[in-house]
């Protein structure tokens, strides 16, 4: 079985952020983690999960992935995506985010599960460290959707 923990972090909301993975198989651990520059918390902690599965190289095991986002873990788990989808994400945010999830979700077999966040959980804590520190770091990304909605939005109100 594979376990992923995931975390994501904005420093603001929307605001500089990033996203935390600690990935065990085997007893084999790998990280991964990424900042950018204006993002929300929700992206970031759906993006967290997203790059994980990309990541696998295989898909001949169960996945566990464990998060402290109740957005995400109830999306999927209670299948609320799934009818986003049927209906277009017609007024959801985020949709660039969930049809990128769902691309890799049919690939594997993954359950989810929500844990307390800042609890003492040794691998959420260290997907929160990652994920700050990618968030404070100076390598980040830009999150080109979200930042083209943000900057519309902002236009759109110089002329309201």
């Amino acid at each position: 079985m594979i376990r992923i923990f995931t975390d994501g972090s904005s420093k603001g909301n929307p605001g500089p952020g990033g996203y935390g993975v600690v990935m065990k198989f085997n007893g084999k651990e790998k990280e991964l983690s990424q900042g950018f520059r204006l993002t929300t918390n929700n992206r970031m902690e759906l993006l967290a999960v997203i790059v994980a599965l990309e990541a696998l190289k295989t898909n001949k095991y169960p996945v566990e992935i464990y998060s402290d986002s109740k957005y995400v873990v109830e999306a999927i788990s209670k299948g609320w995506v799934f009818q986003w989808e049927r209906k277009n994400f017609k007024g959801k945010k985020n949709s660039d985010l969930w049809k990128r999830y769902l691309k890799i979700h049919p690939k594997f077999n993954v359950s989810y599960h929500w844990v307390k966040g800042h609890a003492g959980h040794p691998e959420n804590e260290r997907c929160d460290t990652l994920a700050v520190e990618a968030a404070d770091g100076p390598d980040k990304k830009i999150d080109q959707v979200f930042e083209d909605i943000h900057n519309n939005k902002e236009d759109q109100s110089l002329f309201d």
